[in-house]
């Protein structure tokens, strides 16, 4: 009896934050002090039962920092990102928009074989089939040419990926490259990252298939040399054929590089490190993720990322003011007239800078502006939704329709996420028309024959501009899990280089293209009916999924 008891409270907890707030102060006393002994807590429950979606912590707003319109304010108008990220200025013709999985593909093949210094690649997982075979195939041949051209190779490979996710099965993301890390020994590092509330019970009860709700490392980080590649693919086949996402190549782009790698490289020192024999060890001096203390794991953790997030932003700061004391204006000085602000969330360690910005760009979409919205899991905060909902800007929001879901087909529970999804757009559609903003909020759903969708971000067009001059892209879906529970990354992209805003565009036309825009018909199809315990399970389902 004590399992379902546990369960029950647990679907209890989602709809009484207020009970769920006692129990996790309750727990916390009770587990503090075996915490502090060295040994693991019996049963954390303290991120499950959190209150469902707190609001934000509100950014400070610059005087006169926004209402600039038109290509000529662009750096008014986003100036107030750089007081709180660092802001990178590159030329916008380094920047490409990749539009397909192919092209991603290709693109990290062709930059791992000519990588002379450094390939550093972040992801959930990497596959196990023939196409990511290829891809650790590139890698060992790069490292081969490494130590044959030099008796000290340049070239180190650094892989962070999930533990949960990456250790699942007998054939895994490590057994795939345990053979590059046992030949390459000097060269290589692969870092799995364990979330700090996956422990006790918890780590023993939640089946393996299941666990990576908890939390996982989410970031999409590919980077070569000084080139990078910010998407929300992971490194698996699908990702590579026919699961449609968003990808952006940073070419020549040092700066960005550099923190990008930096940046994988603390997670990498705070998570678990694989071994040659596929045992896993900490670094020294590194709390234990799951073994030690949790408040002490987060809090060394966010030091060490913090560390990075902060030098970069005086360093970058302090090179922009002494551009602009040259030059004013962004695109006035020649080449560079893009900015690029890297974007970090991972609440689990208390860094929740994209959230914060995230939610200052949609509060300040004015009347005139338009965005257009897209994520494959459709489930924004309930602090999103508000903004949403309450401002002035027109939006066009594009969803998975079920048959294109991820989860479409699967078995067990998992295969009811498409029409808990269908539920949670139902609800918000509801919303729009209830409070009579369907000229304003437009939903939409994207359709393909034989592919998934996975696309996530959004286009910002100002007022009397038919072309986006901002973009987020990266890993983030918008939704709680985003906000609360992964480590995720993104970046803005300011640009008034047209050339890279017709491209924008583009893939914003390419994207909708295959939509059709929901309506009080589209839930009454068949396929749109939603069981009644699938509506009941729907608040479960959105803050794990």
């Amino acid at each position: 009896m004590a399992a379902p008891m546990s369960w029950r409270r647990l679907v209890h907890s989602v709809y009484s934050p207020a009970i769920a707030g006692v129990l996790t102060r309750i727990s916390d006393r009770l587990f503090r002090a075996r915490d502090r002994r060295g040994g693991s807590s019996v049963l954390l429950l303290a991120p499950l039962l959190a209150e469902a979606d707190p609001a934000p912590r509100c950014v400070s707003r610059p005087t006169g920092s926004a209402g600039a319109q038109g290509t000529d304010g662009l750096c008014t108008h986003f100036r107030w990102m750089a007081e709180h990220v660092p802001a990178f200025r590159v030329p916008g013709t380094h920047i490409h928009i990749l539009t397909s999985p192919d092209q991603f593909y290709q693109a990290m093949k062709a930059r791992i074989k000519t990588a002379k210094r450094r390939v550093v690649m972040a992801s959930l997982y990497l596959g196990t089939g023939h196409l990511e075979q290829e891809l650790v195939d590139c890698m060992e041949e790069a490292l081969q040419r490494s130590q044959d051209s030099s008796h000290a190779p340049d070239l180190k490979v650094s892989v962070l990926l999930d533990y949960t996710r990456g250790s699942r099965g007998e054939v895994n993301s490590r057994t795939m490259l345990l053979p590059l890390l046992q030949r390459f020994a000097s060269q290589m590092r692969v870092s799995l990252y364990h979330t700090p509330d996956l422990r006790g019970l918890l780590r023993l009860l939640v089946p393996q298939r299941f666990n990576e709700t908890i939390g996982v490392q989410h970031i999409k980080v590919y980077l070569f040399d000084d080139s990078i590649i910010i998407s929300g693919a992971n490194l698996s086949d699908s990702y590579f054929t026919n699961r449609q996402d968003r990808y952006v190549l940073l070419e020549n782009c040092r700066e960005v590089a550099d923190f990008f790698s930096d940046l994988v490289e603390a997670v990498g020192d705070v998570s678990l490190q694989l071994q040659p024999d596929d045992s896993v060890s900490m670094l020294e001096g590194m709390v234990h993720p799951y073994k030690g203390n949790r408040q002490d794991f987060s809090a060394v953790a966010r030091k060490r990322i913090m560390e990075v997030l902060s030098a970069a932003h005086v360093r970058q700061r302090l090179l922009n003011e002494s551009e602009d004391s040259e030059d004013e204006g962004m695109s006035e000085g020649g080449e560079e007239d893009t900015w690029v602000f890297p974007l970090v969330q991972m609440k689990p360690l208390g860094i929740q800078v994209d959230e914060q910005v995230t939610q200052r760009l949609l509060t300040d979409a004015g009347p005139d502006s338009t965005v257009f919205l897209t994520s494959g899991y459709f489930n924004l905060t309930r602090a999103y939704m508000r903004l949403v909902l309450g401002a002035g800007a027109s939006y066009r929001i594009l969803t998975a329709s079920p048959e294109v879901n991820g989860f479409f087909g699967a078995k067990g529970v998992a295969g009811a996420i498409p029409a808990a999804y269908i539920h949670i757009a139902r609800q918000f559609y509801n919303q729009v028309c209830q409070l009579g903003q369907q000229e304003r909020i437009h939903l939409h759903e994207y359709h393909r024959s034989q592919w998934t969708f996975h696309a996530k971000g959004l286009w910002y067009y100002l007022q009397g501009q038919d072309r986006p001059c901002l973009t987020l892209i990266g890993s983030p879906n918008f939704g709680y899990r985003s906000v609360h529970r992964d480590l995720e990354a993104q970046i803005a992209i300011v640009t008034e280089n047209e050339e890279l805003q017709s491209q924008l565009q583009e893939e914003q036309e390419m994207l909708y293209q295959r939509s059709t825009e929901v309506s009080d018909s589209t839930f009454e199809q068949p396929d749109r009916h939603v069981k009644l315990w699938v509506k009941l399970v729907t608040p479960l389902i959105k803050n794990f999924f």
